[in-house]
């Protein structure tokens, strides 16, 4: 269980959630969702290691940034200042969604801060295509028009749907959805997340993306669902070939990772985290450490 909250990150600060002891791992969500979304997964790895998970801006309970999701250096500065401020020296990063470009670029910027990067459902890459309601809301004056009607339909119906055919009973669902919905409840909701979702064009904000995963310097473990109808599969499969020490796993499994599979996640985590005591990090080929795609059934 979560143990402390607090806001941290200089001039941006972050509110974020820390539990338990041992080695630091961050978690990084994507859009629209919160720290959250990483629950059961620390729950099941909070024995082994500090698990710190952060709201990012204009998410949960973090204010928005000016910049928002388009400006990544900007974030991982953010991020830098909050691991200066609870003075630790290097720590695992773990990103889902559009949180593992923040990680990338993290990754990238200060290398020596990062022991190991997991990436779920990575949305890196200048081509992706954001889902087809947010696109919508994307696009000037009928975004505004159509805001309310689309912040209604989502969290009521498709959050709904996504998340049916891995968690069974409608409570479960409420109470991922409850806090995801948080920040867009109410009157003006709607237009708050018309505007979080105007964040750039994905061809500009993910330009330098492939450049930076064949530089990255840390040994990497991809996650994918095989039922992920937001981020394509292909997605993780290049990645993972353009990481020099990758390894990936295809899970049967929709787009939100952390909330159907935590068993697995955190299972897979505490091995690839354990690898960085018990061996180097010594490099290997690209995409060699296993055949993508792995299946791994769900638990």
């Amino acid at each position: 269980m979560m143990t402390s909250t607090s806001m941290a990150g200089g001039s941006a600060p972050m509110y974020h959630l820390c539990a338990g002891s041992g080695d630091p791992v961050l978690f990084l969500h994507g859009m629209p969702t919160s720290c959250h979304l990483w629950s059961r997964v620390i729950d099941r790895m909070c024995g082994r290691f500090t698990c710190i998970a952060v709201d990012l801006p204009g998410l949960g309970r973090t204010p928005r940034l000016p910049g928002g999701f388009r400006e990544l250096d900007s974030l991982a500065a953010t991020i830098e200042t909050l691991r200066m401020e609870r003075s630790i020296e290097k720590w695992h990063i773990v990103g889902h969604d559009a949180g593992c470009a923040i990680g990338v670029e993290y990754a990238h910027r200060y290398p020596h801060r990062v022991g190991r990067l997991a990436l779920l459902t990575p949305s890196i890459f200048p081509d992706l295509k954001p889902f087809y309601l947010f696109e919508i809301l994307r696009r000037p004056l009928l975004g505004e028009l159509m805001a309310p009607v689309i912040n209604l339909l989502f969290w009521k119906l498709v959050m709904q749907v996504v998340l049916e055919s891995d968690l069974h009973t409608k409570s479960e669902r409420d109470e991922v959805i409850r806090d995801f919905h948080a920040p867009f409840h109410g009157l003006g909701g709607g237009w708050r997340l018309m505007s979080l979702l105007r964040w750039g064009n994905p061809a500009d904000v993910l330009a330098a993306m492939p450049e930076r995963l064949t530089q990255l310097l840390v040994p990497t473990l991809l996650f994918h669902g095989k039922r992920d109808s937001a981020v394509p599969q292909a997605f993780a499969a290049r990645a993972a070939s353009l990481i020099p020490d990758s390894e990936a796993i295809l899970l049967d499994s929709g787009h939100f990772l952390p909330v159907t599979e935590p068993e697995t996640i955190a299972r897979e985590l505490v091995r690839f985290f354990d690898q960085a005591i018990a061996q180097g990090h010594s490099q290997r080929p690209a995409g060699s450490a296993r055949e993508f795609p792995r299946f791994c059934a769900a638990d």
